[in-house]
């Protein structure tokens, strides 16, 4: 785990509140991971705590991406709460509450889709998260 990694879940109390940027809880198994916030990781983006925010490596991460590849306006969307919340210094259940309607409406827009493999889009860990409404 990179050092700003470690920095950043000490500094925004992740494993004491008990959820991450998107109001995951971390499973048994999984790990916390950086995600670039502004400048892609894939552009070079540095790991720099004003670049990144803290997510879980098997749920919100990787859903995340699955965000960003169906639907970029609500990859947007959820970015900018997360981007607010690095600026604010804290996480924010006004920021997380956002955050979940983003993803209700993807969940209610691509239910039903699948992968190019036949899979369901929408795992079923990917809707397990402490903010719901």
């Amino acid at each position: 785990m990179r050092q700003v990694t470690r920095l950043m879940i000490r500094e925004y109390k992740i494993k004491e509140l008990g959820y991450d940027f998107m109001g995951y809880a971390l499973q048994k198994g999984d790990i916390y991971t950086f995600h670039h916030l502004m400048v892609p990781n894939r552009n070079g983006g540095p790991y720099e705590k004003w670049n990144g925010s803290i997510l879980c490596g098997k749920t919100s991460h990787p859903y995340l991406h699955v965000i960003e590849e169906k639907d970029y306006d609500m990859f947007c969307s959820i970015t900018s709460e997360m981007i607010d919340m690095n600026m604010r210094g804290c996480l924010s259940e006004y920021n997380l509450r956002k955050i979940d309607d983003v993803l209700c409406q993807f969940e209610r827009e691509h239910c039903s889709d699948r992968t190019l493999t036949g899979k369901i889009l929408i795992r079923e860990p990917y809707t397990q998260r402490l903010f719901r409404r």
